[in-house]
């Protein structure tokens, strides 16, 4: 097993939004996060810190997740956790009204792979030399694709495609949507919205498939997204499962 993360404040924005996370226990299961910060006054930075912060300081406090029905009750509780105190931050400082985060996850363990997510950032799986889509976008333009409104080809150059319907510290409650995914897979990838907004899918796995350490793929994949525009920050975080982890 290997993981890697990078970030990059890309080629628009005068400072990252976003914050990051690998995180391993003693039992060889694995946090991975990816948290994407929106507001003004810099405010954005502090939500996705809250996140990713909270959830070092949970994931580090136990042994174990525990079972899958365990893990799955924890990302629950503690997103619940990250949404108030992020609320609580905006209520005590009031320049930060408006402050909010998207949160992706996976929990990696050698019986079962789950994700999490509410916003925009995305989880994917790499198998067999192809990468597949675990999450949903919470967007205004995934939800007129589901309703039947719009097609997916208008919905990429949709004047709001990047208009969010949920995120941490915009919602009370909030609720992630929750993904069990089979634990034979050959990858993790995990992005904020500046790689996935640059790069389709087929080049994202073209890189993946580069004989490259880790590290390497994930500056490759930072390099195309600022080549393509970098119109907003670019965060990246790789495990390499070694064929499912075996």
């Amino acid at each position: 097993m290997e993981a890697f993360c990078l970030t990059d404040s890309g080629k628009v924005r005068d400072h990252n939004e976003d914050n990051l996370i690998i995180l391993k226990n003693n039992n060889n299961e694995y946090l991975l996060a990816v948290a994407d910060g929106m507001g003004g006054h810099k405010a954005g930075e502090v939500a996705s810190s809250i996140a990713i912060d909270y959830l070092k300081e949970k994931f580090e406090s136990m042994e174990s997740v525990g079972s899958k029905e365990e893990a799955i009750s924890w990302l629950r509780s503690t997103v619940s956790e990250i949404n108030n105190k992020i609320f609580k931050y905006t209520y005590e400082h009031t320049e930060s009204k408006g402050m909010g985060t998207t949160l992706v996850m996976c929990i990696y363990t050698d019986e079962f792979v789950l994700f999490g997510n509410i916003g925009d950032s995305s989880g994917f799986v790499y198998k067999d030399n192809k990468l597949f889509k675990v999450t949903k976008d919470h967007t205004l333009v995934n939800l007129l694709i589901a309703s039947g409104e719009l097609s997916e080809e208008d919905a990429k150059f949709h004047p709001k495609k990047n208009l969010l319907m949920k995120a941490l510290g915009a919602v009370n409650p909030a609720e992630i949507d929750i993904f069990d995914v089979e634990n034979n897979i050959d990858g993790v990838l995990l992005a904020s919205d500046g790689l996935t907004n640059m790069l389709s899918v087929d080049q994202i796995e073209n890189v993946l498939k580069m004989e490259a350490s880790l590290e390497e793929k994930a500056k490759k994949m930072i390099m195309k997204s600022n080549n393509r525009g970098g119109t907003d920050n670019i965060s990246v975080v790789l495990l390499d499962c070694e064929s499912g982890g075996k």
